[in-house]
């Protein structure tokens, strides 16, 4: 009765039920005159003769409770488990019975006061079944009500009484009922119903009543026993049906990447829409001769329903219910229920979900249509079915369709109605709510105070939101389980205890009628609630592994001791995956977001630790990238200490060596290569990382090198070439035809058309090309939001980059110099000698634009240069050079600063010594001197002027010691600073650059060249650790220089025994060393309380000491007290 108590009737009728005002019988009454009257030979006497009636109540109470039942089977002493038939109860009993039931309900204030008493009995008689009890009191003290009141109620019908004792026996089915078991319940709660009503243990009513409770108890063992070769049916038929391997049904193991395990999970897969099944019964059956005959040769047309889902599908379009929506939310939720059907409470939360998505779908539900559906697939499907399987499965529909059919047409109801209340309350009602529910709750469990430590106003909003959840349970039903499943899954990384939901439950429906009187709002509300809270504390339980506690300890010493525990196949999992439903959560990246980085620490090497056994090796590196393709940008981002720990992983080293080299292999398939087979974004999140440090790391380096010298250098050379053209190009134009020209006209015409051919050539085609470039990389960037604020100011990305500002300023450049051409303005135009040349650009307008053209021209040159700087990436040593060039710039820029300051300062001194010198006459002048100075391009006879003013002289002296001997020193002093704490990076500075590079180059690779460098790399074979020892695929081997990774140890763990994946491995010495440690802190902390005795009887006999020295000396002035040093023996002792 406790956790089911058939289908969840709303409060309502249980509260209508104690308003029957049946007069039940009294001791002393004609009761016993009753009992009589249940025997054939007194039917029909009277109440008159009590006399007789009580000399007949004094005889053996097993025979008054065997003549009690018609067939002679069932007694009030004995639970009969051996047989289930029909109880045929005497109707005078079952009536006496059921009066009995109503007077008890009818002296209660209210229902939840009778299941309270019912509750509280039976968990105080029963200490060994209190951990089954796992949902909130007042729930399951309602079921507990329920359940008895609807056996009470069928007592006059036993066809009906075994059908609702066998569904409660079905209910059962997952805990061990055992006879005395159900004495010691049945004996709790008579015990309360004649203490409530006064009455004696004779009384015949309640002799009937314990008659009912033995029959129901008998028949829960019967069942249980007897629907185990059932459940054995129901298991192997459905692995054969959906060619899955034989697992039992209600084991609650969870299959990575399933769906099958969760309330409402699309383990079958989403259903077809209608037309989609008309398609797909048109292409398999095929009506007409030559159309059939080539429809059954033709396999290439005909798509065979292989698996439960597929048939199903098929079968409802050949029988005309593909248009039922209903049946497909049963097919969608059908796996979790046929894997859960031993377990009531959550086959009943499957049904109960089920039923929220079943009203949500239009027409009318007939539940024999499934059934027709569901047994016409699976005779498909079971080769062996027989008369067994269909029983079973038929018996299995029955259950399901009971649970399923209390529900129908209440949902839509309850939603209406918690609709309008939650919209009818204002905001002082919600406002009493949110104090209410957290008082009552932290009053009925303190515990839960330590978990709420958010904020009021955040506990507000919690209570708001589980509020509105309550009505989403209703209208979204699959979103909220799948939302709930997620939930659930993050409260176990928070370490929530689920005994805490069932007394927020409670303290919920307490908070709601405290601001309504609507009885069936507070059910619609309870029951929405009760879903939530169960759907919940399931994940959480499904949630809660050793791993899981290990991650919420922050022990990488728990997580050692959780893993060992685990099979060798399937070690990997346990650290990487917990499912519950649809949904599933990784503890590695729950360790890594929670900051558990021990714990995360310690899975990622035991992850990538190399185990092997006789058979085959032992390797997590698939899996883990399987499961998250994104771990290093992950850890970039979260847990930036462990990316050193995870690329050591990717690193196996021989301990032996080989004529001065070692064997080494490094696993970077997953590196290089994603799920698709195309480039990984690793190189890239390194790259934006810009931590050289990793960047030095040997994996790093390695697989930078490799994609570099593979495939990268000659993308980056071919999409280099065009800029080197231009640049030949512009120099031609520019600097070497053009050397000359500017004093003499050249009477050469080849040179001017040369000159003239060039300069149409970056005019035409190399800044058109620059300037489109530009403009679609600023749209994207304006498409993709993707900005860089500067000064306030939204700029694109791509225009804050070093080399796009370059190459925008030289597109700039080039455009400038197209408008001041001389060569256009000198078109049609004589020469400064009147003489008419071509393409010359030395006439008297050409002459006006030249000096401006020449300016813009240097600087286009010197953009050309700095594009052309990228080249140095084929050599890291030149790239480290000028990376450490760029780094140190900031150092100049700080000097030229102060320099600034002091030339101006100066400057602006010495004008305002009003001084007769040329030099001096006003700050710009004055400033140029001082820069002249500075850079020593000043002349003695300049110094020998300024010597004749002694006032001037002085801040001229000043300068030149403070900017030509203290600056300077400083920024040598600074230079060599800087250079000293970049050089150790550098190196990874410049493989930075070069997987920069690597990156933007990929772009223009093809997928041919791309598969033909994998191809090359023979990442898909096994690999040899040793002569004859092959390996795992997926890595890179070569060896190096033996002295440059010393190794000593073994890195592959190796253990003989048992090569059973399903076999743990042996203690290793991690393992042990771990168990020392225990073995070591235990007899520290004991070592600690025999120390902490000592000092205490210490000072204890000290004191006794001086006590008694004090009591000879004065026997009147002892400041010592006796009792209290008995006081304080007593209080050491104990």
């Amino acid at each position: 009765f406790l956790l089911a108590g058939g289908s969840e009737a709303p409060m309502p009728a249980a509260r209508a039920l104690c308003h029957r005002r049946i007069e039940a019988p009294r001791a002393g009454d004609c009761a016993e005159a009753r009992v009589r009257a249940m025997s054939v030979e007194e039917e029909g006497s009277d109440c008159d003769s009590t006399q007789e009636d009580q000399q007949h109540a004094d005889g053996d109470q097993d025979e008054r409770g065997q003549a009690l039942v018609a067939n002679g089977v069932y007694s009030a002493e004995e639970v009969n488990d051996t047989v289930f038939e029909e109880l045929q109860l005497h109707p005078a009993a079952a009536r006496d019975a059921q009066n009995l039931w109503a007077e008890y309900l009818r002296l209660a204030e209210h229902p939840e006061a009778a299941a309270d008493s019912l509750y509280s009995a039976i968990y105080a008689a029963a200490p060994g079944l209190q951990a089954l009890f796992k949902t909130s009191r007042p729930i399951l003290a309602a079921r507990l009500l329920r359940g008895i009141g609807g056996i009470i109620g069928h007592l006059n019908d036993p066809r009906s009484l075994k059908t609702s004792t066998e569904a409660l026996g079905f209910q059962h089915l997952s805990y061990e009922v055992t006879v005395p078991r159900v004495a010691l319940i049945r004996d709790a709660i008579l015990d309360v119903i004649s203490t409530e009503l006064g009455i004696d243990q004779l009384n015949s009513a309640l002799l009937g009543m314990k008659v009912a409770l033995n029959y129901v108890g008998g028949a829960f063992i019967y069942v249980r026993v007897r629907y185990a070769a059932r459940l054995n049916i129901l298991s192997s038929s459905w692995a054969e049906a959906n060619k899955q391997s034989e697992k039992l049904i209600g084991s609650g193991k969870v299959e990575e990447g399933g769906g099958k395990g969760g309330s409402g999970g699309a383990g079958l897969g989403h259903a077809q829409d209608p037309a989609h099944n008309a398609k797909a019964i048109t292409n398999l059956v095929v009506v007409g001769g030559d159309s059939a005959g080539k429809a059954r040769h033709d396999d290439k047309n005909v798509a065979i329903p292989r698996t439960f889902g597929e048939m199903f599908r098929f079968n409802s379009c050949v029988m005309g219910f593909a248009e039922q929506a209903w049946m497909q939310e049963v097919l969608q939720s059908f796996t979790a229920i046929v894997e859960n059907i031993s377990s009531s409470y959550r086959l009943q939360e499957e049904c109960d979900v089920l039923s929220l998505k079943m009203a949500t779908c239009k027409g009318g539900v007939n539940f024999s249509e499934y059934k027709a559906v569901m047994l016409a697939s699976l005779r498909s499907l079971v080769k062996d079915w027989g008369s067994l399987h269909e029983v079973s499965w038929s018996w299995l529909w029955e259950n399901v369709e009971r649970l399923l059919k209390s529900m129908m047409g209440k949902l839509a109801k309850q939603e209406v109605a918690l609709n309008a209340f939650l919209n009818s309350l204002d905001e002082a009602a919600k406002m009493t709510i949110r104090n209410e529910v957290y008082a009552k709750f932290f009053a009925m469990a303190p515990a839960g105070q330590d978990f709420f430590k958010q904020s009021t106003t955040r506990l507000h909003f919690l209570a708001d939101k589980w509020m509105v959840m309550t009505l989403d349970m209703y209208r979204e039903p699959s979103r909220m389980v799948e939302d709930l499943s997620a939930l659930g899954l993050r409260h176990v990384g928070y370490g929530i205890p689920t005994e805490l939901f069932g007394p927020f439950v409670t303290a919920a429906v307490h908070a709601i009628r405290m601001v309504t009187q609507d009885e069936f709002s507070e059910e619609s509300f309870r029951w929405s609630l009760s879903l939530i809270s169960r759907i919940l504390v399931r994940s959480i339980s499904e949630g809660s592994t050793v791993v899981m506690r290990a991650i919420n300890a922050n022990s990488g010493k728990n997580l050692r001791k959780a893993v060992a525990c685990a099979p060798r196949g399937q070690r990997a999992l346990w650290t990487l995956n917990v499912q519950v439903g649809t949904k599933s959560i990784s503890p590695l990246m729950l360790a890594v977001e929670s900051g558990s980085l021990d714990v995360a620490k310690a899975i990622i090497i035991d992850l990538l630790t190399i185990r092997a056994d006789r058979d085959r090796y032992y390797y997590g590196v698939d899996l883990l990238f399987g499961r998250h393709p994104d771990i290093v940008r992950r850890l970039f981002l979260d847990g930036p200490v462990l990316v050193p720990t995870l690329f050591d992983g990717l690193i196996w080293r021989s301990r032996l060596t080989e004529r001065g080299r070692r064997r080494v292999v490094y696993f970077v398939e997953h590196l290089l290569v994603d799920s698709d087979g195309e480039f990984a974004k690793t190189i890239d999140w390194i790259v934006q990382n810009g931590d050289p440090k990793i960047a030095c790391h040997p994996v790093v380096s390695y697989i930078i090198d490799l994609v570099w010298t593979g495939v990268a250098a000659r993308a980056f050379l071919y999409r280099k070439a065009w800029l080197l053209t231009t640049t030949c190009v512009f120099m031609l134009s520019q600097t070497i035809l053009n050397s000359g020209l500017h004093d003499e006209v050249s009477d050469c015409v080849w040179i001017r058309a040369g000159i003239l051919a060039c300069r149409c050539f970056i005019y035409m085609v190399s800044w058109p090309s620059l300037a489109v470039v530009h403009v679609q990389r600023g749209r994207f960037d304006i498409r993709t939001k993707n900005f860089v604020h500067i000064f306030g100011l939204k700029v694109p990305a791509h225009f804050v980059e070093f080399n796009s500002i370059v190459s925008l300023s030289l597109c700039v450049i080039l455009f400038v110099m197209l408008t001041l051409c001389p060569i256009v303005h000198c078109l049609g135009k004589p020469s400064a000698d009147g003489t008419h040349l071509l393409f010359t650009e030395r006439c008297e307008e050409g002459d006006l634009y030249l000096p401006t053209y020449a300016f813009f021209s240097m600087c286009g040159m010197l953009c050309y240069w700095a594009l052309l700087a990228d080249l140095s990436v084929f050599s890291n040593r030149v790239s480290a050079f000028a990376l450490i060039f760029g780094h140190v710039l900031s150092e100049v820029g700080l000097f030229l600063l102060g320099l600034a300051f002091f030339v101006f300062a100066c400057a602006c001194s010495t004008v305002a010594l009003k001084v007769d010198q040329a030099h001096f006459v006003s700050i710009p002048a004055a400033a140029l001197t001082f820069v002249q100075t500075f850079l020593d391009m000043t002349s003695s006879e300049e110094y020998s002027e300024e010597s004749k003013y002694p006032v001037l002289f002085v801040p001229v002296c000043f300068f030149v010691f403070i900017t030509k001997v203290y600056m300077v020193s400083l920024l040598i002093a600074q230079l060599s600073g800087a250079y000293a704490a970049t050089f150790n990076d550098m190196l990874g500075w410049a493989r930075l650059k070069r997987g920069e590079v690597s990156v933007a180059s990929m772009g223009s690779v093809t997928k041919k060249r791309w598969d033909n460098f994998l191809a090359s790399l023979r990442l898909d074979e096994p690999c040899e650790f040793g002569e004859g020892d092959v390996g795992m695929p997926g890595a890179i081997q070569m060896t190096e220089p033996a002295s440059l990774n010393i190794t000593t140890f073994e890195m592959i763990r190796r253990f003989g025994g048992s090569t059973s994946p399903l076999a743990m491995w042996p203690e290793d010495d991690t393992t042990k060393a771990d168990s020392e440690q225990d073995s070591l802190e235990r007899v520290e902390l004991l070592v600690k309380k025999v120390m902490k005795r000592l000092d205490a009887v210490g000072k204890t006999r000290q004191r006794s000491s001086v006590c008694d020295s004090s009591g000879m000396s004065s026997k009147t002035g002892s400041s010592c007290n006796t009792s209290d040093l008995s006081g304080h023996h007593s209080k050491h002792d104990g």
